[in-house]
């Protein structure tokens, strides 16, 4: 079927200058709805999107990696209130910013200890220097060196133990590194690098071929240019290019760390993979009962989705993979039981076990994941697909 509604709305992102190029798919348990490419892959030198290039996934990582630690649940391996400390003696003694704190110093022993459970669900009390570049946690993090890409995991876990939580583990949502521990986690459980991990356990049971955290020379051309705009003013048209971002040659030589939160670069067809296999149940990946791990929220009551100087984002909570809408949201485009994330380069999937219905977008956009083409997306998705 067509889906002109959904290509008028990414058109427009693209001729507004928000994305350079976009490719999606469309899809159910047994059939293919959608698949199209739009936009350039390299604006410069006139490439087009093509279905077979690779997109930095950023935080989309992090679903490969709760697909993992869930697999390590089910073969008992550990249990979701296990301490960290226990598989990582680093995070065995953390300090908790006092309420009120305006130094890093400021500081009390945690009540609680980090827990596995904590980390899936990102209430641990880690953070991202990103998301409170002014802050003096974020300080903190840089100076601890947490996301340096010449350290590997059990080093990383050494600099993050340097820093304080921001809360007592368990009484908030802030989303965070908490992730890269899960990957850290993997390791220490297996005895495995996680790459080894993933293509052993992920990506060779759902024949993903083209995800990997740095990019092979062979398929070196295969990688979309990378863009950012305007921090300050994001809908602002103009794009210019940012290959080097994060750090210098990013995805394309191989590096010690290996990013459970944020560091695979994927295709379209490898990821939609992925989120089928969720959508159809978890096989081959997960049991049934590991499933509904994925899909309900596994938050407290009244505790939301609330990222830094920003409300909290009612009626969304989080499993112990990502985000899951706990009630219609029609203007985000969300429907009860939908569960989702994003990419800090605007990659984006969800999929909807109440339609039937899933999703994958790629895009190139570094610090694009908050713009509006992914609502506008979703709301044309089912204009398009009409009454249910």
């Amino acid at each position: 079927m067509d889906f002109l509604a959904v290509d008028a709305a990414l058109q427009a992102a693209i001729d507004g200058e928000q994305l350079a190029g976009v490719s999606y798919a469309v899809f159910r348990r047994q059939q293919v709805l959608a698949r199209k490419c739009l936009g350039h892959a390299d604006r410069e030198a006139r490439v087009p999107v093509r279905e077979d290039h690779l997109f930095r996934a950023f935080s989309n990582t992090k679903l490969v990696t709760s697909c993992a630690a869930l697999q390590l649940l089910e073969q008992g391996l550990f249990s979701l209130d296990d301490p960290v400390g226990q598989y990582i003696p680093a995070l065995g003694n953390l300090r908790v910013l006092r309420p009120g704190a305006t130094s890093v110093e400021d500081t009390v022993p945690a009540r609680e200890p980090v827990r596995i459970r904590h980390l899936l669900t990102h209430t641990a009390g880690f953070t991202y220097g990103f998301t409170q570049p002014d802050a003096p946690i974020s300080a903190a993090y840089r100076a601890a060196r947490v996301l340096d890409p010449t350290l590997d995991l059990a080093q990383m876990m050494e600099a993050l133990a340097l820093v304080p939580l921001l809360f007592e583990p368990g009484s908030a949502w802030n989303y965070s590194v908490a992730t890269d521990v899960v990957g850290r986690l993997v390791e220490v459980v297996t005895g495995q690098k996680l790459d080894e991990y993933f293509r052993r356990h992920i990506f060779a049971p759902l024949g993903m071929h083209d995800t990997f955290f740095s990019v092979p020379p062979d398929k070196g051309e295969r990688l979309a240019a990378l863009y950012i705009g305007s921090l300050k003013e994001p809908l602002r048209p103009g794009l210019r290019r940012a290959d080097n971002l994060p750090y210098e040659g990013a995805y394309r030589k191989s590096m010690p760390f290996l990013g459970g939160g944020g560091g695979l670069v994927t295709s379209l067809d490898d990821y939609s993979a992925l989120v089928r296999a969720l959508l159809q149940g978890g096989a081959p990946l997960l049991q049934p009962e590991t499933q509904a791990l994925v899909t309900r929220n596994q938050l407290p009551d009244n505790m939301w989705i609330q990222f830094p100087g920003q409300p909290p984002q009612v009626g969304r909570g989080h499993s112990l993979a990502a985000a899951v809408a706990v009630e219609d949201t029609p203007d985000a485009g969300l429907v009860e039981g939908q569960v989702y994330w994003g990419g800090l380069a605007g990659t984006k999937w969800f999929f909807s076990p109440r339609e039937d219905l899933a999703a994958v977008l790629m895009t190139q956009r570094y610090m694009g994941s908050d713009l509006p083409y992914w609502p506008a997306f979703l709301r044309a998705l089912r204009q398009d697909l009409g009454p249910a």
